[in-house]
């Protein structure tokens, strides 16, 4: 494709957009105004739900379709690495040589690892109730495994991270988000609609399906970033090109 066929498509592709998006933007409310329908609908429809987080009840209750989207899109980023970054036949592994890790990084590394592993799964299990949930929780998870990298080195790492108990649960959490969206339409609704009880409101029972969505973004995001940074590890510390090494 030439570059001017190339350069027509993007025009003709911008002209598109400006066409739906243009008269949208024309009927958004005055910036600074005092008319809000969007997040008045939003908020009057988290409290019918009793979900206290009204992010939380818009991502995985109003627009969870978004939600499974933005899951999907890492998911396949995930696989999308794996497959590229797969040891090739010119590649051989070699074992990391041992670091040395100051006192200092070694003593907060160790001190951080539980108390941040802690606060992941808080921020996954309260994200009904208050700001965070499964994507934030599920990073913050990742976080405090690969701080034992940081405290220790490569080899404690290694050891604490089995790769296919790790890609295993990041098909899981996948798997699970798109389950109890079909358990809507077996239950004669909608796919995604919330069809559990509500529970209490403010309450770690509340929310309905919230909280297991949010439960299965958080271990899905949680297991992906552990296998991205896994296999960009493995590339810089222990896999050498052969031609590199004649």
């Amino acid at each position: 494709m030439s570059r001017r066929v190339r350069l027509w498509l993007l025009l003709l592709s911008l002209a598109a957009l400006a066409v739906l998006l243009v008269p949208a933007l024309a009927e958004l409310p005055h910036f600074g105004g005092q008319s809000h329908p969007y997040g008045d609908r939003a908020v009057q429809a988290a409290l019918r739900r009793r979900t206290a987080n009204t992010v939380s009840s818009v991502n995985f209750d109003q627009r969870g379709f978004d939600t499974l989207g933005e899951e999907s899109i890492l998911f396949a980023s995930v696989l999308g690495t794996v497959v590229l970054l797969r040891q090739t036949r010119d590649e051989r592994r070699v074992r990391p040589q041992p670091t040395r890790v100051s006192p200092v990084s070694r003593r907060y590394g160790f001190l951080l690892l539980p108390v941040t592993l802690l606060i992941g799964l808080y921020v996954i299990a309260h994200g009904q109730l208050s700001p965070g949930g499964g994507f934030q929780g599920g990073v913050v998870v990742a976080t405090a495994i690969h701080l034992l990298y940081i405290g220790a080195d490569y080899r404690a790492l290694e050891r604490i991270r089995p790769m296919g108990l790790f890609e295993l649960v990041d098909g899981l959490g996948e798997g699970a988000y798109v389950v109890l969206g079909g358990a809507g339409l077996l239950a004669g609704s909608a796919y995604l609609a919330n069809i559990l009880p509500l529970g209490t409101f403010n309450t770690l029972s509340s929310g309905g399906t919230v909280p297991l969505l949010n439960a299965a973004v958080g271990m899905e995001v949680a297991s992906a970033v552990v296998v991205l940074l896994a296999h960009f590890l493995d590339q810089a510390l222990e896999i050498e090109g052969g031609e590199e090494k004649q």
